[in-house]
C-alpha cells in the first residue's frame, strides 16, 4: 500500500512529539504547558480574564479551568479577584510569582521554537506558522458552525 498524504492526521503526530518535547521543558521550570499558556494569556492582557475566557484561549474545556486556576492559585502565581462559583464573574489576574515563572520559562521556549530547533530554515519557519495559524482558524471555524448546528 502506498503512503496515503494525510496531512491533519500528520499534524496530530507530530503535535504529540513536539508536545512530549514541550512537556519536559515545563517540568524543569515546574510548569505544565497548560499553565504556561494561562500565565501567558494572562499576561498578554491588561484586565483580569475570567475562566471561561482562559478556556476559550487556551483551548480547553471550561470544566477543566477550574482545577487549572485552583493549582495555580495554591501555588501564588495567579489571584481572583472575586469570589468563585457558578454564575458568578470573578476575574483572575497574573502576580508576580507568576511573571517571575514566565520569566524563567521564556528562554527554552524561545529556544524550542527555533527554525533550527525544528530543524527548519527561517523561511520554512514562517510558512509552518502561518500555515498552522491557517489551519487553526478554518478546524476552530468548522467546530464552532458544527456545535452551533446541534
Amino acid at each position: 500500500m502506498s503512503k496515503e498524504m494525510l496531512p491533519a492526521w500528520n499534524l496530530v503526530q507530530t503535535a504529540h512529539v513536539v508536545g512530549l518535547r514541550f512537556v519536559e521543558m515545563f517540568a524543569a521550570v515546574d510548569l505544565t504547558p497548560t499553565q504556561f499558556a494561562i500565565l501567558m494569556h494572562l499576561d498578554d492582557d491588561d484586565e483580569a480574564l475570567t475562566q471561561a475566557q482562559l478556556a476559550r484561549r487556551v483551548l480547553v474545556r471550561p470544566q477543566s479551568m477550574g482545577a487549572l486556576v485552583a493549582a495555580l492559585l495554591e501555588r501564588g502565581l495567579v489571584i481572583r479577584d472575586g469570589p468563585a462559583g457558578r454564575g458568578r464573574r470573578s476575574g483572575i489576574t497574573l502576580t508576580d510569582a507568576g511573571r517571575g515563572a514566565l520569566q524563567r520559562a521564556w528562554p527554552a521556549v524561545r529556544a524550542l521554537n527555533t527554525p533550527a530547533a525544528l530543524g527548519l530554515t527561517p523561511a520554512q519557519a514562517a510558512m509552518l506558522d502561518e500555515s498552522l495559524d491557517h489551519i487553526q482558524a478554518v478546524m476552530s471555524k468548522a467546530a464552532d458552525s458544527e456545535a452551533a448546528a446541534t
